[in-house]
């Protein structure tokens, strides 16, 4: 039985050794890893105020949804990865984390843009016989001969109906093509076209440019038209230099938590010690399996969590301490005390995951970093207490010369 335990200790020992040390890179990449937060990787935040689109009085829910989904696909069609999204629906804002983008302008004038396309009538140019919404695709060329930057569109099936038929009517006038009211180009159509293909040549100074008419228009025009009412960038050395203050921070609170409870509590503060690397780890896998932003005040969520561990750890050993001074046996003493523990345990997490989750649903995005790392901590924390570290304890009770009483603080 002793050797048993023994075994069973150090194989506990070495899997969590073996997991922290195969964590390291994954958890840490740059471009695979937990995300990180503009305020530590640094970039854009921006606040976009919605107005009714043409010929509307009012904005919609769906509007909204609609804009954010489109502003979502020009962010991620321009290099920037799952950026930060919120939807105000009653101020009819979008508030959007640009984390790692550099160029403010850039980022104003990719999202403002509305992106209405139109091909006009050949007869009648105030006249619309296709609009983005017979659009199928998108993409940036080159015109072989002359190397000149062009969009080539590509229209759905019966988008290509309708320019087959316009085509075929009018061989030998032009037809114009407008973005945002404004005239791209106006090819003469030489004969009828029905494999559903054009091509926008609108005088781009660059592919760069036409590149990025295309990410809109295969992104879909905006319902409503966005005014960017708020800007801020933060640069990445500062965010560099705020996680260094952060960590250092986190590290040396963690540091004295970790020796308080092993002076106080001895060989259960041992056992809490290496619940909380367990628990760690397990908040930043669940962080990263969930896609969840990494911040500032998320750090400071995962240090308050860290705490709240220690908290739920200490309520099971002083009820230990209450049992084997009662006169009960070590292995006893434990079930006992993590039974009656638990309900006061419970009591309390509840309490915090509610304010945690009102947070989330009406806080900003800094405070929904915090909270969201804090309810992570939560659960992982009861998890953790109620089956690894009650696991642990089980195993180092049953070994040879652990009986001793003064060892668990009683």
């Amino acid at each position: 039985m002793h050797r048993g335990n023994i075994l069973k200790l150090l194989g506990l020992i070495v899997l969590v050794a073996v997991i922290t040390f195969i964590s390291i890179n994954p958890l840490t990449n740059t471009k695979t890893g937990i995300r990180l937060g503009l305020d530590i990787k640094g970039g854009v935040n921006l606040v976009l105020q919605a107005y009714p689109g043409p010929g509307k009085t009012d904005i919609s829910k769906d509007d909204m949804d609609v804009a954010r989904t489109v502003v979502e696909k020009r962010v991620n069609a321009s290099g920037v990865s799952e950026p930060n999204i919120q939807v105000d629906y009653v101020k009819k804002r979008i508030y959007l984390d640009l984390a790692g983008i550099s160029n403010i302008d850039e980022a104003v004038r990719l999202l403002s843009t509305t992106a209405q396309l139109t091909f006009r009538d050949p007869n009648d140019e105030t006249k619309v016989v296709l609009s983005g919404a017979d659009l199928k695709d998108a993409r940036a060329g080159t015109k072989p001969n002359t190397g000149e930057p062009v969009v080539d569109v590509t229209f759905t099936a019966d988008g290509a109906k309708k320019f087959a038929d316009i085509t075929s009517k009018n061989v030998g006038k032009y037809m114009a093509i407008y973005l945002d009211d404004k005239k791209q180009t106006a090819p003469r159509i030489d004969e009828a076209i029905p494999n559903g293909q054009a091509q926008i040549s609108g005088g781009y100074k660059d592919l760069k440019e036409a590149a990025e008419v295309a990410n809109m228009l295969r992104s879909g025009a905006l319902p409503v038209s966005l005014k960017i009412e708020e800007r801020r960038q933060v640069g990445a050395l500062l965010g560099a230099d705020s996680l260094m203050k952060s960590l250092n921070a986190a590290k040396w609170g963690i540091a004295i938590v970790f020796v308080f409870v092993i002076f106080w509590y001895r060989v259960p503060g041992l056992v809490a010690v290496f619940s909380l690397i367990v628990y760690g780890l397990l908040v930043l896998w669940v962080m990263w399996a969930f896609r969840a932003v990494l911040t500032l005040p998320g750090m400071a969520g995962f240090v308050l969590s860290i705490g709240m561990a220690v908290d739920f750890n200490i309520i099971i050993y002083e009820r230990l301490k209450e049992e084997l001074r009662s006169g009960k046996s070590l292995r006893a003493g434990i079930d006992h005390a993590f039974n009656r523990a638990f309900i006061t345990v419970i009591d309390a997490h509840v309490t915090t995951s509610i304010a945690a989750i009102v947070l989330i649903m009406w806080g900003t995005t800094l405070i929904q970093g915090f909270a969201i790392t804090l309810l992570i901590g939560i659960v992982a924390s009861l998890f953790t207490a109620i089956t690894f570290t009650r696991l642990v304890l089980r195993i180092v009770a049953g070994l040879k010369g652990q009986q001793n009483l003064k060892l668990y603080g009683a």
